[in-house]
């Protein structure tokens, strides 16, 4: 029996392909409202100190490729072709959709590589979808999240554990699992992202048995309202005054290597550890480890009832 041919929508963030395409791109975050002088050089700065562009396109082309892979090994039903979609950069999530729509595709499915679900964060990548899918008459449905995904969490666990190796004393550890901020007000709309980042902290740290462990920000963007904080460095300082000398900060929210992780966490958060005489260790990204492209997959799956 032949299979069916089924569209596979990844969709990430995006990076700009280069510095000169830094303030589209930024233009484009902005919804249209190009950044001033100061805001683009800073950005400039930022991508030129992590060595002049982000490692994320192609990180994410890797884990699209491995992910359908991995489907077309596990699917008896469906034969899944892969397009990957980007919310801020090309290829946009709309030329995607119309690709795939080109293709002949009438049925597909999407996920984000993002494991949280909130309504400004997730929820738009897949309203973007749907939008574009009903334009071109995909039936699309799309995976909202897979915070607790048992091979996500065991990345992860794997990932903690290798980062205690760096200490003699696990017990005098604090681990900070971070995500990035979003504005406060989802709190008040019920959103449920803070709760699943705490869901899949709570899973690490029982499978590790960890009790030195909390749940942090970072990455907020500079905007007129408040965000969900603190935000990890001036944490990391309440923390040192508070009598930790030793942190391991696992990302939980990101899934590759970008500018957040590369900048944020590599350079800010160790600038500031050195400051204050703490031992920092940032867990290794995901990004195409076998184990979160089976927690894609079964992500997937579970979303087709499959």
């Amino acid at each position: 029996m032949s299979k069916q041919t089924i569209g596979l929508l990844v969709m990430a963030y995006g990076t700009p392909p280069s510095l000169d395409d830094v303030e589209a791109y930024y233009t484009h975050i902005r919804r249209g409202r190009p950044p001033s002088p100061e805001q683009l050089q800073d950005l400039l700065d930022r991508y030129n100190a992590i060595g002049g562009i982000s490692p994320l396109k192609v990180i994410t082309r890797g884990q699209v490729e491995h992910l359908e892979a991995k489907l077309n090994e596990t699917s008896e039903e469906y034969e899944f072709k892969a397009y990957m979609g980007m919310r801020h950069a090309p290829p946009f999530i709309e030329t995607a959709v119309e690709e795939m729509a080109k293709d002949g595709i009438k049925k597909a499915v999407s996920i984000v590589l993002a494991p949280h679900y909130s309504v400004m964060s997730v929820g738009g990548y897949n309203k973007t979808a749907s939008e574009a899918a009903q334009k071109h008459s995909v039936e699309l449905t799309s995976v909202n999240q897979y915070h607790l995904e048992p091979t996500y969490i065991q990345a992860l666990v794997e990932r903690v554990e290798e980062a205690f190796q760096s200490f003699d004393d696990r017990q005098a550890v604090k681990v900070v699992f971070t995500a990035h901020s979003l504005p406060e007000k989802i709190v008040e709309m019920n959103d449920p992202y803070v709760d699943q980042l705490r869901e899949t902290a709570e899973a690490i740290a029982e499978q590790l048995q960890l009790e030195n462990w909390e749940t942090g920000w970072q990455s907020a963007a500079q905007t007129n309202v408040p965000w969900l904080g603190p935000d990890i460095l001036d944490r990391m300082r309440e923390l040192k005054e508070a009598g930790t000398d030793n942190l391991i900060i696992c990302a939980t929210g990101f899934v590759s290597d970008h500018l957040e992780i590369l900048y944020d966490l590599d350079i800010e958060c160790k600038q500031v550890a050195e400051e204050l005489n703490m031992q920092f260790v940032r867990t290794k990204s995901l990004n195409t480890d076998p184990l979160y492209i089976e927690a894609l997959a079964q992500a997937v799956l579970k979303q087709l009832n499959i």
